[in-house]
């Protein structure tokens, strides 16, 4: 596969399927081997084991500065 997908730290991301509150769009809040993310709708986070974070984030929305 060509393309990685790279994020970081107080990105903003878009998972393949939305949160049950609707939203789609994820703010990552913690990195290592356990990467935690928080909804940007609701606030709600949920810690993920990183290989199952990148098999279901759709793409980087925002990259941070």
């Amino acid at each position: 596969m060509s393309q990685t997908k790279e994020f970081e730290l107080n990105d903003i991301v878009e998972m393949k399927k939305p949160h049950p509150c609707g939203e789609n769009r994820w703010k990552v809040i913690r990195l290592g081997a356990d990467i935690r993310i928080k909804c940007m709708g609701c606030e709600h986070s949920v810690m993920l084991p990183r290989r199952e974070f990148v098999r279901k984030m759709k793409k980087v929305l925002t990259e941070k500065e």
